[in-house]
């Protein structure tokens, strides 16, 4: 295995060895590189004033991402480009378009979150080119500005989406991947610095073998909550083991009536394809986070972690989804509500990992509706989300499947409100009948975000909420923000 970190900066091929695997992207570039455009407001993924740009290759073709530096380990940019505010200058000083359009639109205000800003519209440049203010405001809500509105930036990323403007990145773009092709050619990473390990395996049967070696090894995905670990709890990891570059593990495809996702897909990865099948889904992981964690964040990660109020599991249980999980000696599948079993414990073998999800695709004969409550509408942690899928025969319900995030010590399937509704009349009389079973499954605890009454009485009031959209075509429940996007 290789023991040099390479990754490509300014146009060059940057080789670095005897590292910190676990130092983290933002501390590499002030500390290291005096590259002190990105700044640390939050430190957990929250704020975006520390956001870069990574550059590789997808689907034949050069990506730009913006991501949180303040999360990212600093070997996780192996085989990737780094771009930061201060590489966007051209060679004769003049200030890049995005910089120049944020000063034509008064947008820099104090400048501490204006970083972060230019990153994330930069990425977008390269990108989408949507100048739709819903669109807009998904590209920037991981950008938070502390000292006043948003209004000059906003105009300025519409700005340059409506222009057809080129920079000296689309130039060298030819370039660029001809370096990055050469990095896809390297031997897998393998890291040891500051007493502690690194691996970068590229296939399955690697990462098998890697945690037959070591199995008290942290596996990394995206860094989204491994991060803050470090970055908050301040925990030693004597062995990480990233699964970024396996490929086996990045595909997402269609296969048997059901979408097969890798653990290590990315919520924007999947993004579209979940839409496309269940525009809840779609609207439950715009809300879910950041375009940033969006771009780092995996939907296999947001599982293997086992967090009670992780918003995908809802849904994917509500669909019947099922997981496989991989070891050295074989794999097994099992279904996903059967991987939680308490808080922190997840049916995860020694040596095992999660390899990829089956989500049934939709047989036309069922509706499936996904809603979130929290105190911040954008990228906040949930209080309570909630997923259901209803199955009639007639007028009767055939099979419902009820599950909740934020109700219990895992995600959670309401079974006593389920049997109850089974065979009856679906309406929202109905409904009124079953609920008092709701306290049967669900004893809610109270915390910072909810008390357990409000919980209690949301879930009972989410349950009725889809009762009435599949009842009464037409009503208005939801509330529809700016580019005609519905909110649940």
């Amino acid at each position: 295995m290789r023991n040099k970190l390479r990754f490509v900066h300014r146009g060059e091929i940057v080789e670095l060895e005897n590292i910190d695997p676990t130092e983290t992207l933002l501390n590499y570039l002030r500390y290291d590189r005096a590259l002190t455009g990105t700044k640390e407001g939050c430190a957990e993924g929250d704020c975006g004033a520390c956001s870069v740009v990574l550059g590789d290759l997808h689907d034949g073709g050069l990506r730009y991402q913006a991501v949180n530096a303040c999360i990212q380990f600093l070997p996780m940019l192996d085989g990737k480009e780094i771009i930061t505010v201060e590489d966007l200058k051209a060679s004769d000083g003049t200030l890049h378009p995005v910089q120049e359009a944020l000063v034509a639109a008064n947008g820099t205000q104090c400048g501490f979150c204006t970083p972060g800003f230019v990153m994330s519209i930069f990425a977008e440049m390269h990108t989408g080119r949507t100048p739709d203010r819903g669109h807009i405001d998904n590209i920037l809500a991981g950008n938070l500005c502390r000292c006043t509105g948003y209004g000059p930036l906003i105009q300025a990323a519409q700005d340059i989406a409506r222009a057809d403007l080129r920079d000296q990145f689309h130039d060298r773009a030819s370039a660029t991947t001809a370096l990055l092709q050469t990095l896809q050619k390297d031997e897998s990473l393998s890291l040891t610095g500051a007493d502690r390990h690194y691996f970068a395996p590229k296939t399955t049967d690697e990462l098998a073998g890697l945690l037959e070696r070591f199995p008290e090894a942290t596996i990394l995905a995206g860094a989204t909550d491994v991060g803050l670990w470090v970055t908050k709890q301040h925990r030693d990891l004597p062995c990480v083991i990233h699964i970024s570059q396996i490929a086996e593990l990045r595909q997402i495809s269609e296969e048997k009536n059901q979408l097969s996702i890798g653990a290590g897909v990315s919520y924007s990865e999947a993004w579209s394809q979940l839409a496309g099948y269940y525009p809840d889904f779609g609207e439950l992981i715009r809300r879910l986070a950041s375009t940033q964690i969006r771009n780092s964040g995996t939907i296999g990660g947001n599982i293997a972690n086992g967090s009670p109020i992780g918003d995908t599991p809802p849904a994917l249980i509500a669909l019947g989804a099922r997981l496989r999980l991989r070891s050295a000696t074989g794999t097994r599948d099992i279904a996903l509500e059967d991987f939680f079993i308490t808080y922190g414990q997840q049916d995860l073998r020694p040596e095992e990992f999660v390899e990829k999800l089956f989500v049934p695709l939709p047989d036309g004969n069922s509706r499936f509706a996904a809603y979130k409550l929290s105190k911040r509408f954008d990228q906040d942690i949930s209080a309570a989300c909630a997923a259901f899928r209803l199955t009639l025969d007639g007028s009767r319900v055939k099979d419902i499947r009820i599950c909740y995030g934020g109700m219990a010590g895992t995600p959670a399937r309401a079974h006593q409100t389920e049997k109850a509704l089974i065979g009856t009349e679906w309406s929202v009389a109905s409904i009124e009948a079953a609920l008092p079973m709701m306290a049967e499954d669900y004893q809610p605890m109270s915390d910072m975000r909810a008390s357990k009454e409000y919980r209690l009485m949301s879930a009972q009031n989410l349950l009725k909420k889809f009762a009435i959209e599949t009842t009464t075509p037409g009503v208005a429940t939801r509330i529809v923000g700016a580019g005609g996007l519905a909110y649940a």
